[in-house]
């Protein structure tokens, strides 16, 4: 694209993104000419801005004389005009310091969603690592006093421990519920959860009416678990517990939605309406972060590039994270086209590479 204008253009329209990133306001020749650096005059500049116009890399807001930057000319400025900056000192060690490996995996996450919308003023959303084999361990049984609920602690994948609360159909004493785990554990310990579903579903449940009062105790127990959760219900945790490994997990955590807000291109009633609802549907967010999970390094997405309406003024800088070298998830953050790429674009990186880190180190 840059062999669609000269050296000169390029320089001014570089200065003219950077201004307008910076106040926000339509960028006039006069401007230009003082902070471009060439020596040239306004009537020169005038020029070369509607020669830029034309190349619909720059339009005229109705309500001024200046210029402003369009997709197409935030496009050329990031691929090949852009002047990135490492994150500062305090922000590498706030990321640092948050992204501790000491913590569970979903703290990391969300950390780090949280670290992104924090620093950048804008929201920041982590998805979910996918697990493509998540393997049973160990299940054990605990009854919990004063109704019917179990608390239910799963070992997958070697030592990851996760609990949930689940509420049966009737009361079962603590012999039943180890006798049903000792089951559960003897049947499907080493078994992908893929598995363990279908065998329920199939031999377990055709054969219900031959099974003792064990047997039925642990395949209710396991249906309670393992069950699917429905599509209408991603992103949802259960009324009485959190998820477990291998139901529809939330696809990504977002923060700092409302940050957005603060942006007067985005401020429009109408706009945020559209932009929640996506991100409270979750779909079309998630088909783009599968996209960008194919990516080696960070992406940027300028308006309508991303494919949906609702963010047709808003840019995605996203980067992949990896655990023990593959590609799990993808981080990133969402703001208005008038970013600071320099800026956002090192800190996204550099975030997906702490992430994984920390990932790694659990």
């Amino acid at each position: 694209m840059t062999q669609e204008i000269g050296e000169r253009a390029q320089l001014i329209l570089k200065t003219l993104v950077e201004s307008y990133i910076r106040e926000g306001q339509p960028v006039g020749s006069r401007l230009l000419a003082r902070d471009s650096g060439l020596d040239l005059s306004p009537a020169t500049i005038r020029n070369i801005m509607i020669d830029l116009e034309e190349l619909g890399m720059v339009a005229s807001p109705h309500t001024s004389a200046g210029r402003i930057p369009t997709a197409k000319g935030y496009r050329l400025f990031v691929d090949a005009l852009l002047t990135v900056q490492p994150p500062d000192s305090g922000d590498m060690v706030r990321l640092k310091n948050q992204l501790n490996p000491g913590v569970s995996a979903e703290n990391l996450l969300e950390s780090a969603s949280s670290m992104l919308s924090s620093i950048t003023r804008m929201a920041g959303l982590v998805m979910v690592p996918r697990r493509e084999h998540t393997v049973l361990r160990q299940i054990e049984f605990l009854p919990l006093s004063g109704d019917n609920r179990v608390l239910v602690i799963v070992v997958i994948n070697g030592h990851e421990v996760q609990n949930r609360v689940i509420q049966p159909r009737r009361r079962y004493s603590e012999s039943e519920l180890q006798q049903a785990a000792n089951y559960l554990n003897t049947m499907f310990a080493g078994k992908d959860l893929p598995t363990i579903r279908n065998c329920l579903l199939s031999e377990m449940g055709a054969a219900r009416e031959t099974l003792n009062g064990m047997m039925q105790t642990a395949v209710e127990m396991a249906e309670e678990i393992f069950a699917p959760v429905p599509s209408d219900a991603q992103g949802r945790a259960s009324a009485v517990g959190g998820r477990m490994p291998g139901a529809a997990e939330p696809g990504y955590l977002l923060a700092g939605q409302t940050n957005l807000m603060d942006f007067a291109e985005l401020s429009s009633v109408d706009k945020l309406r559209q932009l929640f609802e996506a991100f409270n549907q979750k779909r079309d967010m998630l088909d783009l972060l599968d996209q960008c999970m194919r990516a080696e390094a960070a992406q940027v997405f300028i308006g309508a590039e991303s494919g949906y309406k609702a963010l047709d003024e808003c840019s995605i800088v996203t980067a992949p994270y990896e655990v023990e070298g593959q590609v799990v998830g993808v981080l990133g953050v969402i703001g208005p086209t008038r970013m600071a790429y320099h800026r956002v674009i090192p800190l996204v990186d550099v975030t997906a590479k702490l992430l994984g880190a920390a990932l790694n180190q659990r």
